[in-house]
């Protein structure tokens, strides 16, 4: 394929207004050991001088971000005690958009000047990119503490009652972490639990109103808690696809659990279709507490299922599915000559997926997070500062895909597109 290129700024209105309110979504998968530094049996990467690295270049339209409370400064202090601030982390599993959403953060903190740290490699698991930020991140103010990591073995529910327990173990009998990186919807829903015994930033959440993580979208709640809030992501995602492909039935395929309907946005899915005026044709894809290669055969076998019994597919985020595994479905749904959308984003797109909305601008996400914790260590409540953001963003489009299955983009949509993906 070949790299994404810009596409001419002009765009009808109502593109344009849709792409203002819309996001890239997020993903879970499944996941490795119990604990970051227990059971990994590779040594920290080196240590790199961070004179060499030059602070990530603030994006373009950067403005402050978590600005409820413009009056807290968020450049780097110690704490009170002249100690550094020492951050934990706790996911809902290993998964590539926990991953970027990590990298974004050490990101944000950098072009703020809470630390340096030369590029992180690509190719590492969630559970070695904390222990490389842990060794290689350079700060008077803010340590990454390498053995308060916790990321369970996968999304099994049932796993969680003695990870919950661990990580609560280590935060109130050593009262030596002094914010957590909650990294998923069960890893936010595990801090809410324990009622965020210090402060907690939940990142990489599905719908966290839903799945019961914040009392609304401006009120987390708990004061030590902090959550991103996108409110109606998914439903403008699927406003989009319909004014683009004016489907009457669309392909659904998730869990039928609890976390599964949370994860894969069912009931707003469901809103859409009463709303809209078009049917769900749904398959249950069981994938909770099975090994990775089962879990894939349920998605794919689902999606062979619905394809052939729609006019259009939302692939919605789904344990079973990885950027590794995900060109398996857009297969499925080529061979079906049938449009799809991916609720995950232009990752998606790029190995297959006929559209979906692309983050024009990661930076963005990471500055969001940072500046919160950088308020919060400066004195700000998690709780008083605004969750809701949008991060901007536009059209991805495959191109190849379209040709494939005989689908011709309207005009706006191509003006729209800004990641475009073709055969070489």
């Amino acid at each position: 394929m070949l790299p994404p290129r810009t596409a001419p700024p002009l765009v009808l209105p109502t593109v344009a207004l849709l792409l203002a309110l819309c996001g890239a979504t997020l993903a879970h998968c499944t996941g490795t050991p119990p604990t970051c530094v227990d059971d990994l049996q590779v040594a920290p990467a080196p240590l790199v001088e961070p004179e060499a690295q030059a602070a990530p270049a603030m994006p373009r339209l950067h403005r402050q971000m978590a600005n409820a409370n413009l009056d807290v400064p968020i450049s780097p202090r110690r704490r009170p005690d002249g100690a550094k601030w020492r951050i934990g982390y706790v996911a809902s599993g290993e998964h590539p958009n926990y991953q970027r959403t990590v990298r974004v953060i050490v990101d944000g903190l950098q072009a703020l000047g809470w630390l340096h740290i030369a590029p992180l490699p690509e190719g590492l698991t969630d559970h070695e990119i904390w222990l490389f930020v842990a060794a290689n991140a350079r700060s008077d103010v803010l340590e990454f503490v390498a053995d308060a990591c916790w990321i369970p073995a996968s999304f099994d529910n049932n796993l969680r009652p003695a990870l919950r327990q661990a990580f609560a173990n280590r935060l109130r009998a050593q009262h030596d972490i002094d914010l957590v990186i909650a990294m998923g919807t069960l890893a936010g829903q595990d801090m809410v639990t324990l009622g965020a015994p210090v402060p907690t930033i939940v990142a990489s959440t599905s719908d966290a109103i839903a799945a019961n993580i914040v009392k609304s979208p401006k009120d987390s709640g708990l004061d030590n808690l902090f959550v991103h809030i996108y409110p109606e992501r998914y439903a403008r995602q699927l406003r989009l696809f319909h004014d683009t492909v004016p489907f009457k039935s669309l392909g659904l395929v998730y869990e039928n659990t609890r976390e599964g309907r949370i994860i894969s946005a069912v009931d707003a899915i469901e809103r859409l279709a009463s709303e809209l005026d078009f049917t769900l044709v749904r398959c249950d894809a069981r994938a909770e507490g099975l090994d990775r290669e089962t879990a894939l055969r349920n998605v794919v076998a689902c999606y062979q299922e619905v394809s052939t019994q729609v006019d259009a597919v939302y692939v919605t985020t789904h344990i079973g599915i990885t950027s590794l595994n995900i060109g398996m479905v857009s297969q499925v749904l080529r061979a079906a000559k049938v449009p799809s959308f991916s609720m995950h984003g232009a990752e998606d797109v790029r190995n297959g997926i006929l559209m979906s909305l692309a983050q024009s601008d990661h930076t963005a996400l990471g500055l969001f997070f940072a500046e919160a914790i950088a308020r919060i260590f400066n004195g700000a409540k998690p709780r008083q500062l605004r969750q809701i953001w949008r991060d901007p963003a536009t059209i991805a489009l495959n191109l190849e895909t379209a040709r494939v299955i005989g689908f011709d983009p309207p005009v706006d949509v191509l003006l729209a597109a800004d990641e475009v993906y073709e055969a070489r």
